[in-house]
């Protein structure tokens, strides 16, 4: 079995497709920036996870083909199964198990802090420094740019008497 890893903005993208009626990419409800919904894509594609087809709606097309007009992409019914979404009414998606599995990589720095942050307690500045070797702005530079503003999560903090301020994931 050929297992597909997923990074976190694949997988938000791929489940927010996946979630409409139609299947769409477009708009993508992610805040990735400049070129990064690009490279996201190319690499759904070159999956098979999503297709390129015709655009019906202007808002959503990617690019403009010379043949088929303006082009846009949305979800393959691989996407569906290796998702383990499935609709016993609607036969366009498969009931069947996938071929592919999909993980998250793991033993990444970035799995390790949102794990710290999900846990119950929460994680310091200090905590995150010593499990990431990050110096302690690198860290809160983390936080705020790939965490909240690339993946969308939800981080709180509030100060706790003898223990400093504690980051959570408010899921």
């Amino acid at each position: 079995m050929t297992t597909i890893q997923l990074s976190d903005a694949q997988s938000v993208i791929l489940s927010t497709a996946c979630a409409r009626d139609d299947g769409a990419v477009f708009p993508v409800t992610t805040s990735l920036k400049g070129g990064a919904v690009g490279n996201v894509c190319k690499s759904l594609l070159k999956h098979g996870l999503i297709e390129e087809v015709t655009a019906t709606d202007l808002n959503t097309v990617r690019r403009h083909d010379e043949d088929r007009g303006p082009i846009t992409l949305r979800a393959t019914p691989l996407a569906y199964s290796t998702l383990g979404i499935t609709d016993e009414q609607d036969d366009t998606r498969p009931a069947e198990t996938p071929d592919a599995a999909v993980q998250r990589r793991k033993g990444t720095k970035q799995e390790a802090v949102i794990e710290m942050l999900r846990a119950e307690g929460g994680a310091t500045i200090d905590d995150i420094v010593a499990i990431t070797q990050w110096a302690p702005h690198t860290a809160r530079g983390f936080m705020s740019g790939a965490l909240k503003k690339k993946l969308g999560l939800t981080i709180t903090s509030e100060k706790v008497e003898g223990r400093g301020r504690i980051y959570t994931i408010r899921d």
